[in-house]
């Protein structure tokens, strides 16, 4: 039987190394912390629902940020429920805008991460923009 605030602890630092991959566009680190079933609500989608890897992966191949970039989650609650636990938070995202002034965008992001063989593997989540 696994310690509830171990694993809450583990859920918030697997989900800030998964935010950072996404920062630095680590493919590596990305497919490692997914399922390759994942799935997905996200602006970029326009209300539709994306699952697997292929969506996610042309904004990698992009590359990671261009310039100085920090992820924050900001107010996060972790709901465990048996082998599943949702991680809800906002995402606060600090960088320079084009004229090189420190801008912060935030969203909402509910993140669903399912334990399997013993570790934790993200599995659906739902970010929307909050301008």
């Amino acid at each position: 039987m696994s310690d509830p605030e171990t694993d809450i602890q583990q859920l918030l630092e697997l989900n800030q190394q998964l935010l950072d991959s996404i920062t630095s566009g680590d493919w590596q680190t990305y497919t490692d912390l997914c399922d390759p079933t994942l799935s997905a609500f996200e602006p970029e989608a326009r209300g539709h629902l994306v699952e697997g890897m292929d969506f996610h992966k042309f904004y990698f191949d992009l590359g990671g940020a261009k310039n100085a970039c920090t992820t924050t989650m900001s107010s996060p609650h972790v709901r465990l429920l048996g082998d599943t636990a949702v991680v809800s938070y906002v995402r606060l995202v600090q960088h320079l805008n084009a004229e090189g002034n420190c801008v912060t965008d935030k969203f909402e992001e509910t993140r669903v991460w399912q334990r399997e063989s013993n570790h934790w593997i993200h599995v659906h989540f739902h970010r929307s923009n909050n301008p």
